[in-house]
């Protein structure tokens, strides 16, 4: 009787733990809405198209200084104080654009936005880890993404009710959504600062040249480039999308930024199904089965000129691009499991792919035109088809 009680209890404290760590991934997501917000400046302001992407790769520029150093933060504080200082930073780059959206504020902002996040997902991942078995990790990775994909495709839905409902009377018009997502990062602050969490003891120290001399190893380099690819899809995705819409229909950015939208539910279903289906089938599998598809989608979005079509695209790219972090991340957390920190902040500096990748389509969409920004993310998904041989049985 008392060991059934006890189990109850550890199952009730397990979810009581959980739930906070959640709302975490939640506001991990509050840097997808680069994208959108970027579209929307960029209108505002009269940019180009490569000016305009910069702010994305502005966000995803300090992923590159600060992930490494997060990774040796975390073993002197622990990952749950780590996760705490991300999200005050997240808190205030959110407040910053609502005092006006000039080009330097929102370069302040995105900034912020962009070193917040990188804090945030090299610790909140292995954080993970302390709460759930090895065995359950990439599907418990994915359910954080699910969660994390609902506040990506929130983004352009809230940017454009706000644009046409509180622009009038307050004067924030699309910045509105800013305000929304400062107020949860407040509540996911309170939240995980009242939720005890017992840490396995920190990794040994270690500094930036033994971080980096883990790319040596074959197999975490493969799921480094992994990443970078994985991310440049996303971020491409995610920018990208509208334009080729009001290139190839002529529809406004209001009617337009729906694609982006439907990118980010699809993404967030195969969030939710790659949980369940990561614990019945080999991680190999599934991960072919998604690159296929996006593969499939690159090749429909080079010829494709309905709504409909580019809809399907973008649901494809959505659905298959939505495991992919999860799968590679576990893989390089438990190819070395006695350096997992340094390893997190290795394959989160990985998402410095989301600075490369969009400056690139960026450049190569100004020459020809959006197909230009959709060969750039086929490469992307071409080495993701190679990496695709490489993967491990995690027993």
């Amino acid at each position: 009787m008392e060991v059934t009680q006890s189990l109850a209890t550890d199952k009730k404290s397990s979810l009581l733990q959980i739930a906070p760590v959640m709302l975490c991934f939640f506001a991990m997501g509050f840097v997808d809405l680069v994208g959108t917000a970027s579209n929307y400046v960029q209108k505002d302001l009269g940019l180009t198209d490569a000016e305009a992407n910069l702010f994305p790769s502005l966000v995803f520029f300090w992923f590159l200084i600060f992930s490494v150093p997060t990774g040796m933060l975390m073993n002197k504080i622990g990952r749950k104080k780590t996760v705490l200082i991300s999200l005050v930073v997240t808190a205030i780059s959110l407040i910053i654009p609502i005092t006006g959206d000039s080009y330097m504020t929102m370069l302040l902002s995105f900034s912020l936005l962009g070193i917040g996040n990188a804090i945030m997902q090299t610790s909140l991942n292995p954080l993970v880890t302390n709460l759930i078995s090895s065995d359950k990790l990439a599907s418990t990775l994915t359910f954080g993404q699910f969660v994390k994909a609902i506040a990506s495709f929130l983004a352009p839905i809230l940017a454009a009710w706000g644009a046409t409902t509180f622009l009038p009377t307050f004067g924030l018009g699309w910045r509105t959504l800013f305000v929304i997502y400062a107020v949860i990062s407040f509540l996911s602050i309170s939240a995980l600062a009242a939720t005890p969490i017992e840490e396995e003891r920190p990794d040994k120290a270690s500094g930036v040249g033994e971080c980096l001399k883990l790319l040596g190893r074959p197999f975490i380099l493969l799921c480094f480039l992994g990443i970078m690819c994985h991310v440049g899809i996303d971020v491409g995705t995610n920018t990208t999308a509208p334009k080729i819409i009001m290139e190839r229909l002529g529809l406004p950015l209001e009617e337009a930024g729906f694609a982006t939208s439907v990118y980010f539910i699809f993404r967030t279903a195969g969030c939710f199904t790659g949980a369940f289906l990561l614990r019945l089938i080999s991680p190999r599998l599934f991960f072919g089965i998604s690159v296929v598809m996006m593969l499939a989608a690159m090749a429909m979005l080079f010829v494709c000129g309905s709504l409909m079509a580019i809809y399907t695209a973008l649901a494809l790219i959505g659905f298959g691009n939505s495991n992919i972090f999860s799968i590679v991340f576990s893989q390089a957390l438990l190819s070395s499991p006695n350096e997992k920190n340094e390893v997190s902040g290795l394959m989160i500096m990985g998402l410095f792919g989301g600075t490369i990748f969009p400056l690139a389509m960026g450049l190569a969409s100004d020459s020809i035109g959006q197909t230009g920004a959709v060969a750039v993310m086929t490469a992307g998904v071409a080495y993701l088809l190679y990496y695709t041989l490489k993967i491990k049985t995690i027993k």
